[in-house]
């Protein structure tokens, strides 16, 4: 069992930066890759981006890639989303998520554990 709690969100005017974190139980977490997340009302949870369990390998989504970067810091057992040039666009409740999958890493079905969310709002 993983335990996921994000923090950082906020409101910004576009073009500013945000950084989200999650902060996970276990001693194991550098098994874990770890994905983000994003819901916005009314809309399915959509892949943001995700990192593999050594964070040799880095994924995102086609509307995030250039602004966000994702990392870990396996010693703090903490996965950080760096959001940069934020629009309005990326407004929802963003959500860390871990599992012991080795592909299929942008695919939320392959996630079992979560966090509770953290929103983000990004103002014109």
């Amino acid at each position: 069992q993983v335990q996921l709690v994000e923090s950082g969100g906020g409101l910004v005017q576009a073009g500013g930066s945000l950084r989200l974190s999650c902060a996970a139980s276990g001693r194991t977490f550098r098994s874990y890759a770890m994905g983000w997340f994003r819901q916005a009302p009314g809309k399915e949870r959509e892949f943001v981006s995700a990192i593999s369990s050594v964070g040799g390998s880095t994924y995102y989504a086609d509307s995030v890639k250039g602004r966000f970067t994702i990392s870990r810091d396996n010693a703090k057992n903490t996965v950080y989303l760096q959001m940069n040039s934020l629009k309005p666009d990326d407004t929802a409740a963003y959500y860390c998520a871990a599992t012991r999958a080795l592909s299929g890493l942008t695919i939320k079905e392959r996630y079992y554990y979560w966090g509770q969310g953290t929103q983000v709002t990004v103002s014109s």
